[in-house]
């Protein structure tokens, strides 16, 4: 899934946030509707507006965010120094 073109940012609407195309509707928040348990029937009922496809968008975007290697190196910087206090 090419998620380009469906995740948008623009600095005027969510403070810049990632967020799906032609909405108000953040990354953050479906990734959050999920993680409460609501599955994509759920979530396509309760916002008509969205599509399938939209859905796919975020994670291939959360997917593709994840490999990038600076997440990666934050991620690691994060870890040092619960791992230095913990020797």
């Amino acid at each position: 899934m090419d998620w380009h073109g469906r995740i948008v940012t623009t600095p005027d609407t969510l403070f810049g946030r990632p967020r799906i195309a032609g909405t108000r509707i953040g990354v953050a928040f479906v990734l959050d509707l999920v993680a409460s348990g609501w599955n994509e029937t759920r979530i396509l009922e309760d916002y008509p507006h969205l599509k399938p496809d939209d859905l796919q968008a975020v994670f291939a975007f959360v997917r593709d965010r994840m490999k990038e290697e600076d997440f990666v190196m934050k991620a690691k910087a994060a870890e040092a120094p619960s791992a230095a206090a913990a020797e």
